[in-house]
């Protein structure tokens, strides 16, 4: 019953950190409160797992908005070349598609979850299915946990608990209770990379149309830009989700944001302009409901022609010049007035969590408890999509691991 180190949690960063540790020639244990481990991985990516990003250090930073620069040192270490050669090295091939995100080339995440299994049981990390209840402690130093089936001890703990998206595979919180319990100051988690609901029924009129290859902005109350992207957009029955619109998620500010959306990025103003009388022009005998077809998504052509006020079986040779202008002003800028976040069990993944000032950002090591560490989503860390939240799992977890001593 006793270990050199404990493990909470058997996330992708929990599995991570034991077999780092393990690595070191540790006595391991790793705690997991479901029946099977990485319930939550299994999900990421579709279900294929997009395990990291094909970038440098330097790049994930730049892809991090919250709390990237504390990350400086562990993603030093434990960068995406790192990870993958991991993975590669013990026989999970990867590949990497557009935007540099990184997959294993079977398409599922059942490979990266089976890779950690077999690494860690090659490395004897004791697997124990119970809930962590409470992290015990004297003077200020880790002794050991107490769980559902009893206690262990140990001189150090690996809190990899989580945040808590998506619940149903084991992210309650648990760990935000445990880290207070012993001091540690919690930032209120919310819903990070979460799809946004909007005001009003245009995009619901859309209800399951994908959009690719789209620039979006998101703006403040007061026009300022917040957050500008380009590529995937899915209207839904509640708004709006899809890659740009999850990331958009990261910096929503207060009421009264927008999305616009630039349905062709493509081309500039006079380009657009020429586009549309060439369709008038082939169209000119038709109604503006056919005319558009070549333009815009079928499902998308009644809402636009409803937001410009313009009758659907107006003929296309009776469309005025200050109309068409009307057009393209609002292909260029699709506006999508946001009311909120979903909740924040729909997120991918959490923003809040343990403070990061209260966290040695070369070790993971609480300040404020000898031999308490931290991995993973519980730290107030998050990122875009792409892979980066994936990657400040793995190198949070490689820090972690890598900075437990063996007194051996």
């Amino acid at each position: 019953m006793s270990y050199d180190v404990i493990v909470i949690g058997g996330g992708p960063a929990g599995m991570f950190s034991a077999i780092t540790a393990a690595e070191r020639g540790l006595r391991v244990l790793l705690l997991e409160a479901n029946d099977r481990l990485g319930k939550k991985l299994l999900i990421t990516g579709k279900g294929r797992c997009n395990v990291t990003n094909d970038c440098t250090s330097q790049e994930v930073l730049q892809n991090i908005p919250r709390n990237g620069r504390f990350l400086y040192s562990a993603m030093e270490n434990c960068p995406p070349s790192l990870v993958m050669a991991f993975f590669e090295d013990h026989g999970c091939a990867l590949k990497t598609e557009r935007g540099n995100r990184v997959f294993p080339v079977s398409d599922k995440s059942a490979s990266i979850l089976e890779c950690l299994r077999n690494v860690m049981h090659r490395l004897q990390v004791k697997i124990q299915t119970a809930r962590a209840q409470e992290i015990l402690t004297n003077n200020g130093t880790v002794t050991g946990v107490r769980t559902t089936a009893g206690v262990f001890t140990a001189p150090a703990v690996i809190l990899a608990t989580g945040g808590v998206s998506y619940p149903t595979t084991g992210s309650t919180g648990d760990g935000y209770a445990m880290a207070k319990a012993l001091g540690h100051t919690v930032i209120e988690p919310e819903g990070s990379l979460v799809p946004l609901e909007t005001a009003g029924n245009t995009c619901q009129q859309m209800h399951g149309l994908s959009l690719r290859n789209v620039a979006v902005k998101l703006l403040d109350a007061k026009g300022k830009n917040l957050y500008k992207d380009f590529g995937e957009l899915l209207f839904t029955h509640f708004g709006v989700s899809g890659p740009t619109a999850l990331s958009a998620s990261a910096h929503l500010k207060g009421e009264g944001c927008r999305l616009v959306i630039d349905l062709k990025p493509a081309l500039d103003e006079n380009k657009l302009n020429d586009r549309i009388l060439r369709d008038l022009e082939v169209y000119k005998n038709r109604t503006m409901e056919n005319a558009l077809t070549d333009l815009l998504p079928r499902s998308m052509i009644p809402v636009v022609l409803d937001i410009l006020s313009v009758p659907a079986a107006l003929e296309a040779n009776s469309f005025t010049k200050q109309q068409r202008r009307a057009l393209l002003e609002l292909l260029k800028g699709f506006p999508v007035d946001i009311v909120g976040k979903r909740p924040v069990a729909e997120a991918i993944i959490t923003s809040g969590g343990i403070k990061v000032s209260e966290i040695n950002p070369k070790t993971m090591e609480s300040k404020l408890i000898s031999g308490l560490y931290f991995a993973g989503e519980i730290i107030d860390c998050d990122a875009y999509t792409g892979g980066f939240n994936l990657q400040i799992a793995w190198a949070t977890a490689f820090a972690a691991g890598s900075s437990l001593k063996n007194d051996d």
